[in-house]
């Protein structure tokens, strides 16, 4: 970390300086200046993109109440990324191969989101990059970086699959991990990106996710704690702490700009790189299974897409009003403030029974 090269020559000088290298301060640090930088950077950004005119084209094919939002900057995700990256440089071991993985997913994904955005931006319309162009750079990166990952752990429990409740049992996945590595990060990225639809809807589920994956992250990384919970230790692990207490702070600080009426929106930006790195950290922490129930809003918010579109085609029926099923509840007369705290209530109360299913299983 490059706080290293100021605290090695105090700890010198003044040994109590040495709790700057344990994980839970580093931890509480990294979310902190993930947080400072957001609330800082914030102003600046809504200004400057106001200024060259990077403001959200609304999506005419949406719920009508929507057409107040016109014109509410947006790529704000930029904000998080510089937040998360800085942080994460400051704070994390940076020999460490695990922190460089999600990096490189967080960079990519945010440069797919950033062309998509930019697109939308440019030729003034809501629908950017191509879906297909977009789902195969979002496809290149995921098959790099689980190609890497299994590399990396190649034969060892870092590519074994932690079954709930048959933890016991952890079977090896051969080249099978590349698959499952391959679907958990796209398919995370492109539901945080669907699930971005109302002001601050997406915010704390990804910081519920990484809240709950930032614990793991600590239990993993720790051979008593691994061994008590039944799940693989990791040599490389508990430093992953130090990229979702980052995610925390500088959701937290976004969410103070993006909360309703929005000031500033995400953008595919943020969203894609958000989901991707979420479901990179899962991958890497052998906790796919986790995921599917911390991010049970994220899953739901897919879910309504994908059977919306199945039912239109083969039955021409709709089975919601809308899709994302968050519309549905909008176009039903709910506010939107209303749908998205009661998601975000959501969100918290299946972190807790995620926590809770590690603990028993």
């Amino acid at each position: 970390m490059l706080v290293n090269i100021i605290t090695e020559y105090l700890v010198k000088y003044y040994p109590s300086f040495n709790i700057i290298f344990y994980i839970t301060f580093r931890s509480v640090a990294s979310l902190l200046t993930a947080l400072f930088l957001s609330l800082s950077i914030g102003p600046y950004m809504i200004t400057f993109l106001k200024k060259i005119s990077f403001v959200q084209v609304v999506n005419h094919n949406g719920p009508e109440s929507h057409n107040i939002k016109q014109g509410t900057p947006t790529m704000g995700g930029l904000m998080m990324l510089i937040s998360i990256i800085i942080s994460v440089l400051l704070w994390a071991y940076l020999y460490n191969p695990y922190i460089w993985c999600v990096i490189f997913v967080f960079l990519s994904y945010g440069i797919v989101g950033f062309i998509d955005d930019y697109r939308k931006v440019i030729l003034k319309k809501n629908n950017g990059l191509s879906a297909r162009w977009k789902y195969f750079w979002q496809s290149v990166i995921a098959l790099i970086i689980s190609i890497i990952m299994y590399v990396i752990g190649k034969d060892t429990s870092a590519t074994g699959l932690v079954i709930l409740f048959f933890k016991e049992c952890i079977p090896k996945l051969g080249l099978l991990y590349i698959i499952l590595s391959y679907f958990v990060i796209v398919g995370t990225s492109n539901a945080v990106n669907l699930t971005d639809g109302l002001d601050g809807l997406a915010v704390i589920p990804t910081v519920c996710i990484a809240i709950g994956m930032g614990l793991l992250a600590l239990a993993t990384g720790n051979i008593t704690f691994a061994t008590y919970l039944h799940i693989p230790y990791l040599r490389y692990a508990s430093e992953l702490m130090i990229v979702c207490t980052s995610i925390i702070g500088s959701g937290l600080g976004f969410l103070w700009f993006n909360t309703y009426p929005a000031q500033l929106f995400m953008g595919d930006v943020g969203s894609l790189a958000l989901g991707g790195a979420l479901g990179t950290i899962a991958v890497l922490l052998r906790q796919e299974c986790l995921l599917v129930i911390m991010g049970g809003v994220l899953v739901i918010e897919t879910l309504s897409v994908i059977l919306q579109v199945i039912s239109f085609r083969l039955c021409g029926q709709r089975i919601f009003l809308m899709a994302p099923i968050h519309h549905h509840y909008e176009l039903k007369g709910w506010p939107e403030p209303r749908v998205t705290v009661r998601f975000w209530i959501i969100s918290f109360i299946l972190l807790l029974i995620s926590l809770v299913i590690l603990n028993i299983s």
